[in-house]
């Protein structure tokens, strides 16, 4: 395989580089036989002999003597033309009064390919059959028993053979068992199967199946339909009657040569490995995981699964967290289906096996092709052990390596609740805020590994359960808390070695404690009963006792959903904007309006607000493309660059800094702090700041948040690192 020396691409069930001998086959096409197929001179015919010796390859290959094979796009092209067939007919025989099942049954698992083909051509025909997901256990393996209960109004079944996300092979030959004396027709994706597992066609009933070239070391653009010779078949693409009037359009003769060398060294014993090897290479894959996520939960047996894929969830880590990761490691990982992650969902394929919903929304798939080699696997092992060390520095996982310290605010998420947490270097204390039960354990673990203790745990009355959480972290944190769970927060006041006086105001007075030079203190508002807001700040007066009343200056506020319309209904807020207006002057009184307030939930991404700044930021006029990175850092003297991406990604990425520029390391996580130190420091807003981070998401949130506080200074690198290094 041709791939840069940089990368170690695990993705393979997504695609696949393209192989020496697959871009010889396709240069051969484009520079020499490249005339159309179609034509009957002498370039037609040469042409039309490569695509007619490729296709011979990919019938010995697949067994299909028992029907048709024609070149198409790829699956998702076989996919709607066999249901596309597969429905016309069923219509057909209704409508001569025949007796047909016109129940359309699915994996629940299946690729998305399949249920959307399904829903859409049932619309468009005007049919109304009933389209029903075939269950699946916690292995991820079909419900026979619920197939065969289907069987007698089902008129076609679509199966895989083996599932993209979790590699779970299906049982065909158990489906088949229960069709084999059946009139429904089956459809069997192949895509996963071709180049892994052994597939003769003729061998079994099946009426449909497809395959897909770009995941086996072809382009894309190319893949199989095998029809077989007692299945209907309607053409989906009519016109200059290609494929023998089966499927018009000029061929892509390059992409087809190219597909017929992959299948050709299928069976020349040296070019793929064996299943043996395979299976003994992702074992050593599997020992390096462990090895850098210690209680890493498999989701899918690896008896019952290819060779070839590993899905896997770390318990207190997100998918977007890992994959994070292993990019900054140039490892190239997935989520799930490259369909599925692109829309940021958890797992579907996870969910239809009905695991927990963490497992779901944590998943990382490995995966990798049957043309790999041992030293590829080694390098890859290699660096998946250099992300866990990299974890354990920033005490994601507990280890044995010395830890970055934690500073200031700290903004965890699950989903779009937030937990916070202040901390304190010099004291090596920290306090919590809103902690969610989804992620005690990992806030639990960071404060271990960061030897500090916790102050308080405290609550602003936003999150369900609040109580129970907190007890049950500090259960977890056992020694390391030394607080107090008072919703009031007054019996860890009154118990701390730092409890003092807080001059808020000239007319107010709080109790608080002390973290190193800032403070912590709880206020009650009038006007918002029950709903706590916590106070964090620096103490502006040097050398004063303990005993003695502090000045301070708040630079932070824990409102929880105050503000927040989404969770004012739930959370029994005022509903109407007299009564915030009332609630937000009473806080402002007290607090100032360049205070950053910091909520609960954050539905739309805005990290921190503060009073009276709510402009919404044009993106595209705050926008760098990655191509004009230069010029723009030419044109704007003293831009200051800020890498937004975690602390473990820091710690693995190399990338070029433009000459003359300073970088900043300033995470998501933790852009409170770099917000309000630009604001205090930057009164006039003219200095340049430009974020970046992987792929531009994290950045383009950074750069909309301090712009919509009024720094119009600010931009972020569109596509991040990805494109910016590429």
């Amino acid at each position: 395989m041709s791939i840069s020396s940089r990368v170690i691409y695990l993705d393979s069930n997504a695609t696949t580089p393209v192989m020496p001998l697959a871009l010889e086959a396709a240069r051969a096409v484009m520079e020499d036989d490249y005339g159309n197929p179609s034509s009957v001179h002498s370039s037609g015919i040469q042409a039309k002999a490569v695509m007619e010796h490729a296709r011979k390859t990919a019938c010995d290959l697949l067994g299909s003597e028992n029907g048709k094979l024609l070149f198409v796009s790829g699956a998702t092209e076989g996919i709607q033309t066999a249901v596309f067939s597969t429905l016309l007919a069923l219509r057909d025989k209704l409508a001569k009064g025949e007796k047909v099942g016109t129940d359309l049954l699915y994996g629940a698992t299946e690729h998305k390919a399949v249920p959307e083909s399904l829903h859409h051509w049932n619309q468009v025909l005007g049919l109304n059959f009933n389209i029903i997901a075939i269950p699946v256990d916690h292995a991820g393996r079909h419900d026979l028993a619920f197939l065969k209960a289907h069987l007698a109004t089902a008129g076609l079944v679509c199966t895989m053979a083996a599932n993209n996300e979790t590699g779970i092979v299906t049982d065909l030959a158990g489906i088949e068992a229960l069709l084999v004396d059946h009139p429904a027709y089956w459809l069997v994706d192949g895509v996963q199967a071709l180049g892994k597992l052994p597939l003769k066609l003729s061998q079994h009933r099946i009426d449909y199946s497809l395959f897909s070239g770009h995941k086996l070391y072809a382009p894309k653009g190319i893949g199989l339909l095998y029809v077989h010779k007692d299945a209907p078949f309607t053409p989906l693409l009519a016109g200059g009657g290609q494929e023998g009037s089966l499927r018009s359009g000029t061929e892509n003769v390059s992409g087809i040569a190219a597909l017929g060398a992959v299948l050709e060294a299928l069976s020349d014993g040296h070019t793929f490995r064996d299943h043996a090897t395979l299976e003994k290479f992702r074992l050593r894959l599997l020992d390096a995981v462990k090895e850098a996520f210690p209680g890493l939960i498999l989701n899918a047996p690896l008896a019952q699964s290819l060779p070839t894929t590993l899905n896997f969830s770390v318990p207190g880590l997100t998918s977007k967290e890992l994959l994070d990761l292993f990019d900054a490691a140039d490892v190239r990982v997935s989520a799930g289906s490259a369909c599925s992650a692109a829309k940021a969902q958890p797992s579907f394929v996870l969910q239809a096996m009905d695991l927990p919903e963490w497992q779901a929304a944590s998943a990382v798939r490995m995966s990798f092709g049957p043309a790999v080699t041992e030293d590829y696997i080694e390098e890859a092992c290699r660096r998946i052990r250099v992300c866990g060390d990299a974890l354990r520095k920033t005490c994601m996982v507990t280890g044995d390596i010395e830890p970055l310290p934690a500073e200031g605010v700290i903004q965890l998420s699950f989903g779009a609740a937030c937990t916070w947490i202040v901390a304190d270097s010099a004291s090596k204390q920290c306090i919590v805020i809103d902690a969610l039960p989804e992620l005690i354990e990992r806030i639990a673990k960071y404060v271990r590994c960061q030897t500090y203790t916790v102050a308080a745990i405290v609550g602003t009355g936003s999150h369900a359960q609040q109580d129970q959480t907190n007890q049950a972290l500090a259960n977890l944190l056992a020694d390391a808390y030394t607080g107090d769970l008072s919703s009031d927060f007054s019996s860890t006041i009154a118990s701390h070695k730092s409890a003092c006086a807080l001059q808020l105001s000239p007319t107010l007075t709080l109790n608080g404690i002390t973290l190193g030079e800032k403070f912590f203190a709880q206020l009650n508002l009038v006007n918002a009963k029950n709903k706590p807001v916590f106070l964090f700040g620096d103490c502006l007066a040097d050398d004063i006792k303990p005993s003695q009343d502090k000045s301070v200056k708040t630079n932070f506020a824990f409102c929880g959903d105050l503000f927040d319309t989404k969770n004012q209904a739930e959370n029994k807020m005022p509903q109407n904007q007299q009564a915030m207006n009332v609630i937000q002057a009473e806080l402002k009184s007290y607090i100032g309006e360049d205070t950053l307030l910091c909520a609960a939930h954050d539905f739309d991404k805005r990290l921190v607000t503060m009073f009276d700044h709510d402009t919404e930021c044009c993106l595209e006029s705050a926008t760098v493309p990655s191509a004009k990175l230069h010029e723009f850092i030419a044109t704007h003297p003293g831009t200051i660059l800020v890498d937004v991406r975690e602390p473990y990604e820091q710690q693995l990425s190399h990338f070029d800094v433009p000459e003359g520029s300073e970088v900043l390391h300033v995470p998501l996580t933790r852009l409170a702090n770099g917000v309000e130190r630009w604001l205090k420091q930057n009164e006039s807003k003219t200095t340049p700041i430009l974020f970046f981070c992987r792929t531009g998401g994290r950045s383009s949130q950074a750069v909309q948040c301090l712009r919509r506080l009024g720094y119009e200074n600010a931009w972020h690198i569109a596509g991040g690192l990805a494109l910016w290094q590429h």
